[in-house]
């Protein structure tokens, strides 16, 4: 069956079945490879993706739920040359390890820094806590959403990009 879904601004049809994870759908379909698989049971963060601007776990939404709504991934907000806050920040502060939940990290620390970009750390650290990692890098992680904040600040005072 087509379902028809808008990824990262762009709308296209895919066929798939209804039932099929999102995260199935990016990557298989669309070749979008940022969200990873991790746990598959909505435990882990891995596959964080944002809709209509909310954190949402891939692997476990179904695409019959995403007709009609704005689904964006970490391949949506910068390029190589051109990385969004966000993921200048991550590479600012060196917070990626291994590399396997920053994706996710990514998406949901966007999600609430587009909600309230003036979040503090407390308000990081509960919106990251369902994403896991094993790597050890969570104080820079903290540090990188901190710094993202302020450069989206700055941005929406017109202070320029990072």
């Amino acid at each position: 069956m087509a379902v028809t879904l808008t990824v990262n601004g762009k709308t296209q049809q895919v066929d798939a079945d209804p039932e099929t994870p999102l995260l199935y759908v990016l990557r298989d379909h669309l070749e979008l490879n940022g969200a990873k698989y991790g746990c598959g049971i909505g435990q882990c963060g891995a596959c964080t993706v944002m809709v209509d601007g909310e954190a949402v776990l891939s692997c476990v939404t179904p695409v019959l739920l995403l007709e009609g709504r704005r689904v964006t991934t970490i391949e949506g907000l910068g390029t190589r040359e051109r990385p969004g806050p966000i993921q200048q920040a991550f590479i600012d502060e060196q917070a990626a390890q291994c590399g396997y939940c920053i994706p996710g990290m990514m998406m949901r620390a966007q999600a609430l820094l587009q909600a309230n970009p003036s979040a503090d750390e407390a308000a990081i650290r509960a919106a990251l806590e369902p994403n896991l990692c094993r790597c050890g890098t969570h104080m820079r992680i903290i540090k990188a959403v901190m710094r993202a904040g302020e450069a989206m600040r700055q941005n929406s005072r017109g202070g320029g990009a990072i």
